[in-house]
């Protein structure tokens, strides 16, 4: 069953992110590049979003970044230098 307002609140939560979040505005436009369309690539995004919202629940930590979407950009330019 589709649930309209989880998914409106998905699409929001997922376009909001690209801004505030490096990780997500980089798993987006890897996504982006392997030829997904703006729609899945935001839903794929909100999909792995409550996958860390449920992980952070069952094992009862606080939500980290690194952990969500890797090391983000910058910091793999910095290691790998």
């Amino acid at each position: 069953m589709k649930n309209d307002r989880l998914n409106h609140v998905g699409y929001l939560r997922a376009f909001t992110s690209l801004r505030a979040s490096t990780g997500a505005n980089a798993h987006y436009r890897r996504r982006r590049e392997l030829g997904d369309w703006h729609a899945a690539a935001q839903r794929n995004l909100f999909n792995r979003m409550i996958g860390q919202l449920y992980r952070c629940l069952k094992q009862a930590t606080t939500y980290d970044e690194s952990l969500a979407f890797g090391a983000s950009p910058t910091e793999a330019v910095v290691t790998a230098a």
